[in-house]
């Protein structure tokens, strides 16, 4: 099975949720998980993990977040040819532009939901047994 990275940044906890939902699930499949914060992950730590999901809530006008995780996710950007990544994160306005423009970026990637995962503000029983199916699905992949 997978060793599988989450590298998450969260503001007021509902991308959090997210993440150790992930993690359960991997964990429910057989898998390891690791719960990584964007200081914590950079281009050295690919060979280290089969697939690593990114997450980062919606901020400003539908934007990743600008203090930590946008320039860590730079960073990474020349470096995701051929990487298994999937990506999440919450939101509270919008329709969800910051997570199509996120996807595009990672094109060169091999990701595992072409859409990514988003869900509404605080994720309800649904959406974290979602993260979860994610999660199960990277430790698989």
């Amino acid at each position: 099975m997978n060793h599988v990275a989450i590298v998450y940044w969260s503001g007021t906890g509902n991308t959090e949720k997210m993440a150790q939902c992930i993690a359960e699930g991997v964990q429910d499949a057989g898998g390891t998980a690791a719960l990584l914060g964007p200081g914590d992950f950079s281009a050295d730590n690919w060979n280290d993990y089969q697939a690593v999901a990114f997450g980062c809530p919606a901020m400003g006008a539908e934007q990743l977040e600008e203090g930590e995780f946008e320039p860590m996710f730079s960073a990474l950007e020349g470096t995701l040819s051929g990487k298994k990544i999937a990506l999440f994160g919450s939101y509270g306005w919008g329709d969800g532009q910051w997570m199509r423009e996120w996807c595009q970026r990672c094109s060169a990637a091999q990701l595992y939901d072409e859409d990514g995962l988003i869900l509404n503000e605080s994720p309800d029983a649904d959406g974290q047994e979602t993260c979860r199916e994610l999660g199960r699905g990277l430790a698989r992949w």
